[in-house]
């Protein structure tokens, strides 16, 4: 059988005049921020992307239609739309397969930019190993998915709210070339800065290229994790943030809250206990990484 799959015009364009793509995710859309902030953040990725010389695509499965590339009425109606299944390499093809709606989350765009021949990523922040993941056993598919498919996905590093130790350290296990960009130090996300050496550092758009055609080359799986620290303005500093994210981790223990709704829960109480800040800080690193990743897939062109 065949995927049903379709491009945007847009998308189809660039593919048939060899222009570079990157693609984005839609869960930031159905469940990273609230409308209109949503769409008015993805349109503003999508341009970041274009200025970098490349085309974006936005993925989603709407109805059963995995889209490579969301037209603007399409990206309106998925910002406003309800009950929107957040998809990963366990359950896309069942909402293919049943005519669902879903965004996707890293590993599910990684699956997808992949079917669809584009081999750079832009997103906020990847899933990692939970803080108690040693009683809870949650680890986001995100780690398997960059550890098999040869996707490079630039990103502030793994989500703060992770257990950033553990995450890193399953990565090295896992084989997938971590490089933070420009700096010794890997990012934290909402912070420029951690206290975690980088196992990579590179500071062209060319040499990260480079090292995913290499990886291709030499017939090594997977792709390789970017971590592009958030601009030194748009940041908010670690030791601010280390009490919030203990309250918002407290606060979803006690509500018994797990699973997929771990992540939208905290990200949600942070933006409270932030006032705010935390969503201004997350809308400024995705569009830094999506001017990277516009370089990058720029460099990649063969």
């Amino acid at each position: 059988m065949t995927i049903p799959m379709m491009m945007s015009a847009e998308v189809a364009k660039a593919r048939a005049d060899g222009t570079p793509i990157v693609a984005l995710e839609s869960t930031i859309i159905t469940h990273g921020m609230p409308y209109p902030q949503n769409v008015e953040t993805a349109r503003l990725v999508e341009a970041d992307v274009r200025d970098g010389g490349a085309i974006p695509a936005t993925i989603a499965v709407i109805e059963g239609l995995l889209h490579i590339g969301l037209e603007a009425d399409q990206l309106d109606a998925l910002g406003q739309a309800q009950n929107v299944a957040k998809l990963s390499r366990a359950d896309m093809a069942a909402c293919i397969a049943t005519g669902g709606t879903g965004a996707t989350t890293v590993a599910a765009t990684m699956i997808a930019a992949h079917l669809a021949e584009i081999s750079v990523f832009a997103t906020g922040g990847i899933g990692g190993v939970h803080r108690g993941a040693e009683d809870s056993f949650d680890i986001s598919a995100d780690l398997h998915e960059l550890a098999q498919t040869p996707v490079t996905v630039v990103a502030a590093g793994a989500k703060a709210i992770l257990d950033l130790n553990k995450t890193f350290e399953v990565l090295e296990t896992f084989g997938v070339p971590v490089i933070a960009y420009g700096q010794d130090m890997l990012p934290a996300f909402w912070s420029a800065q951690s206290d975690m050496p980088a196992p990579l550092r590179m500071d062209t758009a060319d040499h990260i290229a480079k090292a995913q055609l290499t990886r291709t080359a030499m017939g090594l799986q997977g792709g390789q994790l970017v971590c592009n620290p958030i601009p030194q303005d748009d940041e908010i500093a670690a030791d601010v943030l280390a009490p919030v994210i203990a309250q918002a981790l407290d606060e979803a223990t006690a509500q018994n809250i797990s699973a997929k709704a771990v992540t939208p829960f905290l990200l949600g109480r942070i933006f409270e206990l932030t006032d705010g800040k935390s969503l201004t800080a997350n809308i400024a690193l995705v569009r830094n990484n999506a001017q990277l990743a516009a370089q990058i897939a720029t460099a990649m062109k063969i």
